[in-house]
């Protein structure tokens, strides 16, 4: 929420400075985000009306102004303004002047002719964003007036970011009522006298979803003048709160949705038909919003209709068919309460946020329409003229929320306050709050006000005291907790430990959405079935994700397309996956790598990334759970992996995990540039570790011994190393695979694969009788196994 404090001290005025104010508003809950300058600093600047034109005799672009400053004398002043005309009012510059950009304005020529000053754009003054003409300013401008002190620029805007319950804050008389309370000072509300009727017309309304939409009012005005302005201190509170000019009827609404919380919508009269009916779509419906896209209500989006259909999305925004335009005349003012349940996500849902939805999601005062109506049927006529008809009112009294009586009791507040506050303080506060507090007894019953709707219990009230009172006065007491250590037991291996590790092997550690875009999800996991999200914060986040590939991927594809060569990140978190009606959150550890293997040094010849590259890596993460034997890479097919170079991790024969390199096709997909691999593995299995146990070391030397087999292509070197510990009894102390060939003098379809063999015993030396006989039985069993000669 962005206000003027000017605008502000209007409504209430503490003799407080402006950064005080600040400061008392965040420690009142109410967070500042900034406070700024209205405007940037200018000084010389007045109000002048041009009297006279004629063209430079010299430049074709150039008019050669003569402009009245109230001083007696016009000026001559040379201006290429494309708008400017005789009569105008605009604002000069005058010699000596400052403008914002460090210019200034002195006396020049100008193709011979004598400029004694410069007539100014809104942008030249950094009040607007288009400098393509002259700002013109209203007729009625006191002329020679310094600009800066007749619209009040020397104004601070501040920006204030509220939390979700205090929706009743989203308006200057919201933020008013903090202030006064804050420094007990009585507010000066606008008036908003009921508009008698000069017309007896009327539009009927009726409500067909009382739920959704507990009251509707709404007035017909007749005879608006099309050719009326916006006053100019209205767009300029409109500027200041970050809003532009739209037209006297827009700028109305969206004045009243500022100043008093109310969002309003005026309809063209003549494009009505029928009645309002406030109802859900129905099927078949569609709907052009004033943003120019057309959407198709589902059944739980609420509408405001009329008898040929949709005319705009209720509580988030007009639709085009009923929207009033420059011909204008008659209008149907619309003010109504919406049941935030019922609001909330309806705007994400069709891709929209707008501040009337951001209003009635977090709640609007229910006893507020009549009043706003009022308000804006006053501004109105004022400005554009017009005969108002009578308020049409629907309401449903049982379906409006409910005011609550709230037992308040002071042993309570002292409680959860830490202190004992005087009773009196508590009573001032509440009341100055605008609750009815009564007492009974010990206690006291509390009702809030109709625009505090966050106040339902207790504890509620508690809170607001506090806030009243001063957190900063509140004490401040340590917790008195037990110092106990949490046991660390050692067969459980620390996500902590997992996540240094890969740190150490170069990974950067990633944090993304659990919710992820559909089609991503679909390509990389087409046999899951997702979880999709009732209020997604956008298309592209709409499902809750089965693999953490969906978001590692997209934050790769980020960092490759921001001149990252290398990319090596990891992520650990929650997978959703939906098996029958349960869902299942099982927590998994995942990476992904491409680009060079190593960062660029002179000591390395450049190679690509490959299979063994990735498997390595998560290889050391196996290590570290004492139990790498125990796991098997399985070649494996995946629908999102690349055939032939993708594995799957078993334990115990159970799929704990999968790595490879991404499909090309889906690499595609994802404007993924280079040759990606990815791995996950589930937290749970990578996390059991085996309790380390001491081993007597051998005394006695170990001896080497080297085979070299031919075996299939298929064969895979972890089945060969599987037999070999198979065959080798309690003398084979490690085996390494140090050569791999495949070419001349081996048949096609095979390969050549080289295994050192290391045996000792804990007792003897080994004797070469021994060691011959424990490799011939290995040979043997790999024979017999997989059909491998000794090459």
């Amino acid at each position: 929420m962005r206000f003027s404090e000017q605008w502000l001290r209007e409504w209430v005025n503490p003799a407080i400075s402006t950064t005080e104010l600040a400061n008392q508003v965040t420690m009142a809950g109410l967070e500042v985000d900034s406070v700024e300058p209205a405007a940037p600093p200018f000084k010389g600047v007045v109000m002048g009306r041009v009297v006279e034109l004629s063209p430079h005799p010299t430049a074709e672009r150039l008019q050669i102004a003569q402009v009245d400053i109230g001083q007696g004398s016009a000026l001559t002043i040379v201006c290429g303004a494309p708008n400017v005309t005789v009569g105008m009012v605009a604002p000069v510059a005058l010699e000596g002047a400052e403008l914002p950009g460090d210019i200034h304005i002195k006396k020049t020529s100008l193709r011979g002719i004598e400029s004694n000053g410069m007539l100014c754009s809104a942008l030249e003054l950094g009040l607007g964003e288009s400098g393509e003409g002259l700002w013109a300013l209203p007729d009625d401008s006191p002329l020679g007036v310094d600009l800066r002190e007749w619209l009040g620029l020397d104004d601070c805007l501040i920006e204030i970011d509220l939390t979700p319950n205090r929706g009743d804050c989203l308006s200057i008389s919201g933020i008013a009522r903090e202030v006064g309370v804050l420094n007990r000072c009585e507010l000066t509300p606008v008036s908003a006298n009921p508009v008698e009727p000069d017309i007896d017309v009327t539009f009927p309304v009726v409500i067909s979803a009382p739920h959704a939409c507990p009251r509707y009012a709404g007035r017909v005005i007749r005879g608006l003048n099309p050719a009326a302005t916006t006053p100019l201190w209205m767009i300029e509170r409109l500027r200041r709160s970050g809003l532009r000019s739209l037209g006297p009827m827009v700028d109305i609404t969206n004045y009243l949705m500022l100043e008093l919380g109310q969002p309003m919508h005026a309809f063209d009269l003549d494009k009505l038909s029928g009645r309002i009916d406030v109802r859900y779509a129905v099927a078949g419906e569609k709907l052009e919003l004033l943003n120019g896209n057309t959407i198709v209500p589902d059944a739980e989006t609420l509408l405001i209709t009329d008898a040929n259909g949709p005319l705009a999305l209720a509580g988030i925004m007009g639709g085009q068919s009923s929207a009033v335009g420059p011909d204008t005349r008659n209008v149907f003012l619309e003010s109504a309460f919406f049941n935030p349940i019922i609001i909330a996500g309806r705007a994400r849902r069709y891709g929209l946020h707008t501040d009337s939805s951001h209003r009635f999601e977090r709640g609007v005062d229910p006893q507020l329409q009549k009043q706003a109506l009022e308000r804006a049927t006053q501004l109105l006529t004022d400005i554009a003229g017009g005969q108002a008809g009578p308020i049409v009112e629907a309401a449903i009294p049982e379906a409006l929320p409910a005011e609550p009586a709230i037992r308040l009791r002071p042993g309570r507040v002292e409680r959860l306050l830490g202190l004992s506050i005087d009773p009196q303080e508590i009573t001032d506060i509440l009341r100055w709050l605008g609750m009815a507090v009564a007492s009974e007894g010990d206690h006291w019953i509390v009702a809030p006000p109709s625009f505090r709707f966050d106040i339902r219990i207790e504890a509620d009230l508690i809170e607001e005291i506090g806030r009243i009172y001063g957190y900063s006065r509140l004490p401040s007491h340590r917790p008195v907790i037990r110092s106990e250590m949490a046991p660390q037991p050692e067969a459980k291996l620390s996500l902590d430990r997992l996540r240094e590790t890969l740190v150490q092997r170069g990974y950067q550690e990633a944090i993304t959405y659990s919710f992820v875009d559909p089609a991503s999800q679909q390509s990389l996991a087409p046999e899951q079935q997702t979880l999709s999200l009732a209020n997604p914060i956008s298309a592209d986040l709409a499902v809750m994700r089965t693999s953490l590939w969906p978001g590692l991927l997209k934050a790769a594809r980020n960092n490759l397309q921001r001149q990252q060569d290398r990319v090596r990140i990891f992520e650990s978190g929650l997978c959703f996956i939906q098996a029958g009606d349960d869902l299942v959150q099982d927590a998994y550890l995942g990476g992904v790598i491409c680009g060079d293997p190593l960062p660029e040094q002179w000591t390395n010849d450049k190679r690509a990334l490959d299979f063994f590259d990735l498997k390595g890596d998560v290889e050391s993460l196996l290590t570290l759970t004492g139990r790498l034997a125990a796991f098997n890479f399985v070649a494996a097919r995946h629908p999102a992996l690349q055939p032939g170079q993708s594995a799957r991790i078993e334990h115990d024969h159970r799929v704990v995990g999968w790595l490879g390199a991404v499909h090309p096709r889906i690499a595609k997909q994802l404007d993924l540039t280079g040759k990606p691999f990815v791995f996950e593995l589930r937290l749970a299995d990578l996390q059991q570790a085996r309790v380390p146990q001491f081993s007597e070391l051998s005394r006695f030397p170990s001896s080497r011994r080297d085979i070299a087999i031919i075996v299939e292509e298929d064969v895979t070197a972890q089945a060969i190393r599987e037999c070999i510990r198979e065959h080798g009894a309690d003398l084979l102390r490690e085996i390494l695979l140090f050569d791999v060939y495949r070419g001349k003098g081996v048949p096609d379809g095979h390969k050549s694969l080289a295994f050192g063999l290391i045996l000792q015993d804990i007792s003897r030396s080994l004797m070469d009788s021994e060691l011959e006989k424990t490799v011939a039985t290995i040979v043997t069993g790999l024979e017999k196994r997989f059909g491998a000669k000794l090459r």
